[in-house]
């Protein structure tokens, strides 16, 4: 019974495409530690969290402290919603920012690259494992010279991201159309919503498409990557509608308040690097992408002679022999008369 399952089951995988192939990337992503590498990624994404925090707050003490009068703005805006200890402590920190913004700004640069280049190592591992390819390693000097690169090169997709993700906004695009005196209807409305999924929806396709094309320590062709990458894009915008619901929702009581955002980082880090490193094992394991297996050739076949049963003693073969000897002398005679 069970074998007739599983026959019917390879049947139907062998005769549809599409569910081999994901047969196949499913098996490619847990044999090369899929799960592994996106908890990897997540470690360093929540890990460099703190520095990029530790300059944003250097950023914010260096603005302060030239400007007197916003920092004396802030502070009594501060005295009026936060009353009592909770507003002293948020005036005390932003005085302690102005005055160690140097210090604060310097560690977190240093401490920020640290973590930048071990999240972007960490990726780049995942992907070249994704792919199987062969890495050996180089100077370390070159390689994170090569790290800082690809890191540098994401940020530049990211910005590219970002800039179409403005442009899908649908507060930016409903100030154009008033500005331009058209009056919004259902119609519009709806049109305006799916311009700007197919835009989001862009802005995802470039950067998954660079980040599987290019990221590897060994870059790969774009067709393949470029197939998985606009299927990984639809699903990661659907996943991060979905997520923005839910964090909407968590973050309402207190406890949401405290830990929902380290935790919906944390949750929303890992499935991203688990969809990046699926599509990835996707677009490996394409059609056009699949290497023959390197077959040994056989060993040489060696022939050796058998002999089956007892054998003969020395007298049965010289009985035998005289045998052979006298019929042959007979024959003889026999031609000649």
């Amino acid at each position: 019974m069970f074998d007739g399952v599983r026959k019917r089951i390879e049947s139907e995988i062998q005769r549809r495409h599409w569910l081999d192939h994901l047969v196949r990337a499913a098996g490619r992503y847990q044999r090369q530690r899929g799960d592994y590498y996106a908890a990897g990624i997540t470690y360093f994404t929540v890990l460099a969290l703190f520095p990029l925090l530790m300059v944003g707050f250097a950023v914010a003490g260096f603005v302060l402290s030239r400007d007197p009068e916003l920092l004396t703005k802030i502070q009594d805006e501060i005295i009026k919603n936060v009353p009592g200890a909770a507003g002293e402590q948020l005036n005390q920190l932003i005085h302690e920012a102005v005055e160690s913004r140097t210090s604060v700004g310097v560690i977190g640069l240093l401490t920020g690259a640290y973590a930048g280049l071990g999240w972007i190592a960490n990726l780049r591992a995942a992907l070249t494992e994704q792919w199987e390819q062969r890495f050996e390693p180089r100077n370390w000097v070159l390689t994170k010279l090569s790290d800082l690169l690809a890191l540098i090169g994401l940020f530049l997709a990211i910005g590219v991201s970002i800039g179409l993700t403005v442009l899908a906004s649908s507060g930016l695009i409903s100030a154009l159309l008033r500005k331009l005196d058209i009056a919004e209807n259902g119609w519009i409305t709806l049109g305006l919503t799916l311009v700007s999924l197919a835009l989001a929806i862009l802005a995802n396709w470039a950067v998954l498409t660079y980040i599987i094309a290019r990221m590897p320590r060994h870059p790969v062709t774009l067709r393949s990557a470029a197939k998985a990458a606009f299927v990984a894009a639809i699903i990661f915008e659907a996943f991060k509608q979905l997520a923005s619901l839910i964090l909407k929702s968590v973050t309402n009581g207190p406890a949401g308040v405290a830990f929902g955002p380290i935790i919906g980082l944390m949750v929303f880090s890992y499935i991203t690097a688990r969809i990046i490193l699926f599509a990835t094992a996707w677009a490996a394991t394409a059609t056009e992408n699949e290497v023959p297996e390197d077959i040994p050739a056989p060993a040489p076949a060696i022939i050796e002679p058998r002999v089956m049963g007892p054998g003969l003693s020395a007298s049965a073969g010289a009985a035998l022999f005289g045998a052979g000897a006298f019929a042959g002398a007979l024959v003889s005679a026999f031609r000649k008369r």
